[in-house]
């Protein structure tokens, strides 16, 4: 059960962190700065995609994307998968 609740903690702030780098790459982007790359981007999406999917919907970025579009909402699905067999006990 340990492992469950530090995978859940672990899911919780990388999707803090992955709105977090929507918001801080729109940014840049508007003040035309170096920006986060899209593999990072992604990476952090894979980690925390529901944090990234609301970053791209409130900050509307990356949402004309094909990858952020089809990639995002995998990795929210491959998530939800995770977090109801962690729920379940199926993976401690």
């Amino acid at each position: 059960m340990v492992k469950g609740k530090i995978m859940t903690t672990f899911i919780l702030l990388t999707n803090i962190f992955s709105f977090i780098l929507f918001g801080l790459d729109k940014l840049k982007a508007k003040a035309k700065k170096w920006r986060i790359s899209e593999a990072a981007l992604l990476a952090f999406a894979f980690f925390g995609p529901f944090g990234a999917y609301l970053g791209m919907q409130i900050f509307n970025h990356k949402t004309k994307h094909f990858k952020f579009k089809i990639l995002v909402p995998m990795f929210c699905i491959i998530n939800i998968v995770i977090l109801f067999l962690i729920k379940k006990g199926l993976i401690q």
